[in-house]
């Protein structure tokens, strides 16, 4: 089994936000860090912070956008080129509704009113790279025995709300991939979990929202709750959401993980479906 500090992790989303946070504190944490995103600008002022600590060779920026053809197999290979192997994959690439409705504070999204267009690319930029990135990563996990997939998605109660289509369904789809993906992993040495942050983040995402930037989640946030997923201490941590804004510092990290975690998705009781009683033996999962 690798020590934490020789693994390595990738960061999708990693040049703004809290992908940034996520790279910069994976970093102090002595894990070599992969940071992708779409456009190069940022990755390059994550390379001056990187530099200015005296970490530039831990790290490795990709420009990428994830939702093209073969773009999370190009990806994998330069990281596996660099680093030789990959054990963290952070999916924290996506859209928020921001980017397509600037004024979406004062004129709300409505369903009708989306393009087919839009609503695609929010599920190939929210929902799709997700799952183009963990099938990429996954069977290198596999073969090492180990290996943690974090999902960033958003407060359930965002997926739901009125005015939050296309963003909400997209990050609910991410949220139901997750519990499958948990689960088909059982057992394995991989584990995967959603992360979020529990609110209103002061990001680039939410530039013009009306409130105090002071009175926002801070991206980093969501570190400590992400350092406690990847080290072995959460071995036995699958299928749980953990919400960043209630992680409480000031307790032994087991603890704060009681407080801040959930199963992930949505409670299924009673709602479960019925299924015929097979008549030939099923295959194991």
């Amino acid at each position: 089994m690798k020590s934490e500090a020789s693994r390595v992790a990738i960061v999708t989303g990693g040049g703004r936000g809290l992908g940034r946070a996520m790279v910069l504190g994976l970093l102090h944490h002595d894990i070599m860090v992969a940071a992708v995103d779409r456009d190069a600008a940022p990755l390059e002022e994550v390379s001056a912070i990187a530099r200015g600590d005296g970490r530039a060779a831990a790290l490795l920026t990709i420009p990428a956008d994830l939702t093209l053809p073969g773009a999370a197999e190009q990806v994998g290979a330069q990281v596996l080129a660099r680093f030789g192997r990959m054990d963290i994959l952070v999916n924290n690439a996506g859209m928020g509704l921001s980017v397509l409705w600037p004024d979406r504070w004062v004129r709300p999204v409505r369903f009708w009113d989306i393009e087919p267009d839009q609503w695609r690319l929010f599920f190939r930029t929210n929902t799709d790279t997700q799952f183009l990135m963990s099938r990429m990563a996954v069977p290198h996990m596999m073969r090492a025995g180990w290996g943690r997939i974090i999902n960033v998605t958003t407060s359930l109660s965002s997926m739901l709300r009125s005015g939050h289509a296309p963003y909400g369904p997209s990050k609910a789809a991410a949220e139901a991939m997750t519990s499958i993906m948990a689960e088909e992993r059982e057992n394995t040495g991989v584990t995967v979990n959603v992360l979020t942050p529990g609110g209103l983040t002061n990001t680039s995402a939410n530039q013009r929202a009306p409130f105090d930037r002071a009175k926002m989640l801070q991206p980093a946030i969501m570190v400590p709750p992400l350092l406690w997923l990847i080290s072995d201490a959460a071995s036995g941590v699958s299928a749980r959401r953990f919400v960043a804004v209630r992680w409480n510092a000031s307790l032994p990290p087991a603890e704060a993980a009681a407080v801040a975690g959930a199963p992930v998705g949505w409670p299924t009781t009673g709602s479960e479906a019925v299924h015929p009683v097979a008549s030939t033996p099923q295959p194991k999962r």
